[in-house]
């Protein structure tokens, strides 16, 4: 089992376009714990976190034995009693619309009148970005509607943030499938699931995009979230269209200002409108239905 308390090394790595699915994973045997964050024009940023007795040369030997290609990096020493705490899952609560989402750190359930949301999100992508707020205000949005939710599609679910949200609004009217090409992604939301009583209303599963036999069978869909980023947006885009019934609708999200169009043409292209577009700094997310 991983230490996680007293100090640790991060290793930041130099904003990248992206890394391919085995640098990834490889990543993740290396590291105790690795992070991605994302630059206003949609890079990525990776952290590993190692032990503080962690030596410069055991990455690099690691990188040599694999013959990986890794941005410049740098690292830093955080001190900290308890590292994964304090500063993996620490963040304050955040408050969208009609929901609050709050962290596994958190002593107590913050007082709200809002849909609280209890999540641990060391190892998948976090609560606090742009393009997960603005999916919260698009879901938001679609439950004004009166937006049809029977069966809905989490696809890139990450920590499951937003199939948790749909569960919360929606409860037995609903069911989610929320998949994920990560397993930890697939494995923390479960956890998370269970953690807010919602495991009977979402089935979480690994699949690379839509191609599983499980999302197959559980199409099409009234709704399907597509957190993503631009360029799998873009060739998933046929892909959502065969999977969304005709007057439903999805939302799309992870790419930026200058991505927009393309984004919203691809979709275009294959039957879809748009009903609205969400800004946050330089990040989007898109609301559109089939006809």
């Amino acid at each position: 089992m991983t230490e996680k308390s007293g100090s640790c090394q991060v290793i930041t790595f130099d904003p990248v376009e992206s890394l391919d699915n085995y640098t990834q994973e490889q990543l993740e045997e290396f590291f105790d714990v690795v992070s991605v964050d994302y630059t206003d024009d949609g890079f990525e940023i990776y952290k590993g976190y190692k032990n503080a007795s962690f030596k410069e040369d055991e990455l690099q030997a690691f990188i040599s034995e694999r013959n990986l290609t890794l941005p410049p990096h740098k690292t830093e020493l955080l001190e900290s009693d308890n590292w994964l705490k304090d500063y993996v899952i620490r963040f304050a609560p955040v408050e969208v619309e009609e929901f609050l989402i709050y962290g596994v750190h958190e002593k107590e359930t913050p007082q709200t009148d809002k849909l609280a949301i209890r999540i641990y999100a060391a190892t998948a992508f976090g609560s606090e970005h742009q393009t997960t707020k603005s999916c919260l205000k698009a879901i938001s949005e679609l439950n004004k509607m009166n937006a049809p939710h029977a069966k809905i599609l989490d696809v890139g679910t990450g920590s499951g943030i937003l199939s948790l949200a749909a569960a919360k609004l929606w409860g037995k009217s609903t069911h989610i499938t929320a998949v994920d090409i990560d397993e930890e992604a697939v494995i923390v939301t479960r956890g998370n699931a269970e953690d807010n009583d919602l495991e009977d209303f979402i089935t979480a599963a690994v699949s690379n995009g839509y191609q599983s036999e499980l999302v197959k069978q559980n199409a099409p869909y009234d709704i399907i979230f597509a957190n993503i980023l631009a360029r799998p947006l873009i060739e998933m885009a046929p892909d959502l269209a065969k999977s969304l019934k005709s007057g439903g609708y999805c939302i799309l999200s992870g790419f930026v200002g200058e991505q927009e169009d393309w984004v919203i043409k691809a979709h275009e292209e294959q039957g879809l409108s748009l009903v609205k577009i969400y800004e946050l700094d330089n990040w989007r997310a898109a609301l559109m239905e089939k006809k």
